[in-house]
């Protein structure tokens, strides 16, 4: 079993590298306990903030992150120019927008744009509107840059705007409207997609869609402008900008957002986990198989790599504290969160996830947005019905798949599908057969060289065997 020791680095303070962005309030770790270090006009909005009624009841509603004064690292904090500690809950998994659904992007936008109606009701506003700054504790949002909130002043702009358009809007209405996949484009660009490079994409037709006029195609010009002319800013109160025109914006984004739907009626794996003559064989085995195994103990993280509509996660969930649950079929994981949603369940987070191209380290010096490697440590991976897809279908070595499966120090629920069963000879139909590596055969010799078998089985169909593992010390 992976070891839980904390790490020497862990026992140590440590500024996340991702947080350097706001000057002002630095996030660090100790001890797996999250801190966020204030400056001193960062402090005077905390406490301004967390004073008001809006914030408090969206904390104890689980819509903003938990927060609480942390004295006891003021210490740390003062040695490196900053006034004041606040503590964080911690969200046991970190995720990125580009490893989102429609549904959760979706989702995270309408509480960005909920806090930040109620926080101008309040006094406040919400200064950035990143869904960086959002995470999900399970299928739920919930805002953790409480560094965000800030006082509203006279004439003040709403400048996350443009930042709610490239990195929230934009996305939503690419994946809306002409049915691409926004996560290569966050992953290309972790600020999103530019004014100017959708509005270049948009036809002339897009141009009566609701919201095109205003946030797309005027918003550009707007730009174009506003980068010809200086003091724009510091001429807003004099011109008559108000608290008004900030709800009105926000309103109307509100019901914009709301009506964009996604309308995508079938993908490659949408109907397997109903339909797929394996799943119909051989489901009530494998749950059975799953189900021993996660119910030996509790377990802290899973992942459910293939996860297709969460069939395994579900049982894994009910013996852990967090499922991750990977699949590189985006309409499949966005039906899935939708079902988690609705069931309110923070346990299982769902990701859109090609584990051939999986999400590398992004942002400054590869650091600002970490790889899923390094943001979490499985004890028990669950992969079924997927390694004849890694190595046959994506083309990977055999070899490596297993040793990168050993490399996560997890137990493992693998199914392997032999050369015989349909799916198989189904994904060689139509090329060459290259894949000499893919036996059972040298399967065994691969698990043997980095795991110790602890359980096979046999499926009824004799093309599938399930075997538990554990890695090799």
């Amino acid at each position: 079993m992976p070891s839980t020791n904390v790490s020497v680095e862990q026992k140590c303070p440590r500024f996340e590298p991702g947080s350097f962005r706001d000057r002002a309030g630095r996030v660090f770790s100790q001890d797996g306990r999250i801190f966020r270090a204030l400056s001193e006009s960062a402090t005077r909005d905390w406490e301004l903030a967390s004073a008001r009624p809006f914030v408090r009841e969206a904390m104890q509603a689980g819509t903003i992150i938990r927060t609480q004064s942390a004295p006891e690292m003021n210490t740390f904090a003062a040695e490196h120019g900053f006034a004041s500690v606040v503590s964080h809950e911690r969200i046991p998994f970190i995720s990125w927008p580009y490893e989102w659904s429609f549904s959760m992007l979706r989702e995270a936008a309408i509480l960005q744009l909920d806090l930040m109606q109620k926080s101008i009701e309040d006094g406040l506003i919400l200064q950035d509107a990143s869904p960086y700054n959002v995470q999900f504790r399970g299928a739920l949002p919930v805002l953790i840059d409480t560094g965000s909130i800030v006082s509203l002043k006279a004439g003040q702009p709403w400048d996350g705007y443009r930042q709610f358009c490239q990195l929230f809007l934009f996305p939503l209405m690419l994946q809306a409207w002409k049915n691409v996949d926004f996560q290569p484009w966050l992953r290309g660009c972790i600020h999103g997609i530019s004014v100017p490079h959708f509005s270049s994409l948009l036809s002339l037709r897009d141009l009566f869609r609701a919201g095109a006029l205003t946030h797309v195609w005027l918003h550009a010009r707007l730009q174009q402008q506003s980068s010809r002319k200086t003091g724009v800013a510091d001429s807003l109160e004099g011109s008559g900008f108000s608290r008004k025109m900030i709800q009105n914006n926000v309103a109307g984004l509100q019901k914009l957002v709301r009506g964009l739907q996604w309308r995508a009626a079938t993908s490659t794996w949408s109907a397997y986990d109903q339909s797929a003559e394996p799943v119909i064989r051989d489901s009530s085995e494998k749950e059975a198989f799953v189900e021993q195994v996660c119910s030996t103990q509790h377990w802290k993280t899973v992942w459910d790599l293939g996860c297709n509509q969460g069939r395994y996660s579900r049982i894994a969930a009910r013996h852990s504290d967090l499922v991750v649950a990977q699949d590189s079929d985006h309409l499949t994981v966005d039906r899935l969160f939708q079902s988690l949603h609705l069931e309110a369940n923070t346990t299982i987070v769902p990701l859109v996830c090609d584990l051939a191209d999986p999400s590398p380290s992004l942002g400054w010096r590869c650091l600002e947005r970490r790889s899923l490697r390094d943001r979490s440590q499985p004890e028990l991976v669950l992969c079924l019905a997927l390694i004849h897809h890694l190595v046959i279908g994506s083309n990977l070595l055999l070899n490596d798949v297993v040793s990168w499966l050993a490399s996560l120090r997890a137990i493992v629920v693998i199914e392997f599908v032999d050369r015989n069963d349909a799916q198989v000879k189904q994904l060689l139909a139509n090329r060459r057969d290259v894949f000499s590596d893919y036996s059972r055969e040298n399967f065994r010799i691969q698990i043997n060289e980095h795991f110790d078998t602890i359980q096979e089985h046999t499926l009824s169909s004799n093309t599938r065997t399930l075997f538990l593992l554990r890695p090799k010390p």
